[in-house]
């Protein structure tokens, strides 16, 4: 593992995501770098061979065309080595017949998940399901932490994707559940007003609950 890695720890939202370079079972790669200009999603689960890993690895691959066509990739990670990696794959392909084509990083030093928050101590040294979504731009987006016992809904994370595609794209808000909003269905969420005239041009430009609260459909 490059050694600038132990050089920074995880941003926060909105900044730059750390740059350092791991081997996967796709050989070596060089995260965020190696994916500018795609959506990336970076995963960690507690280690190889166990039940509730082997059932979210499935749900990510079965999704795996749809995070594609939303130009959005995967790579897994976890402190096994990488042979543990590699065997696990052809385990899975083998057994329940599904072929992982995303590549899994062998953290076995376990350097990586520390720097980046994967691994709790009152969950003993394996990563916790941590979640990290990467912008095109190498930007964080967003963080997920699931402790193990709790699998992902790979599902919110595909919607969670999509959610920040419209809003780049369209200067809106999401709201809760979307697109299936209690209030507002597929609709979004038109930024607040920043002033009084503005304010006032919203309630004949678009379907407002009230000027801070207007929506429209894309």
């Amino acid at each position: 593992m490059n050694n600038e890695m132990k050089e920074v720890t995880i941003p926060s939202l909105g900044e730059k995501f750390p740059s350092f370079e791991a081997q996967t079972t796709h050989g070596k790669i060089r995260i965020p770098d190696d994916y500018a200009g795609k959506w990336l999603v970076l995963f960690s689960h507690p280690a190889d061979f166990t039940p509730v890993c082997t059932t979210e690895f499935v749900a990510f691959q079965k999704r795996y065309d749809e995070f594609k066509k939303l130009n959005t990739e995967l790579v897994g990670l976890s402190v096994d080595q990488v042979f543990s990696h590699i065997k696990w794959v052809e385990w899975i392909k083998e057994k329940l017949g599904v072929e992982i084509k995303f590549p899994i990083i062998a953290d076995d030093t376990g350097e990586i998940a520390k720097r980046l928050g994967m691994i709790h101590p009152a969950k003993g040294k394996t990563t916790v399901r941590s979640v990290f979504v990467i912008d095109p731009n190498g930007v964080l987006r967003l963080v997920l932490e699931y402790p193990p016992e709790v699998g992902r809904n790979i599902d919110e994370i595909l919607r969670i994707i999509r959610a920040f595609q419209v809003a780049d794209k369209y200067k809106v808000a999401i709201p809760a559940n979307w697109p299936n909003n209690e209030l507002i269905g597929d609709q979004v969420i038109i930024p607040p007003a920043s002033d009084i005239q503005t304010a006032r041009e919203r309630l004949t430009k678009y379907q407002c609950y009230d000027w801070w609260f207007c929506y429209q459909k894309l």
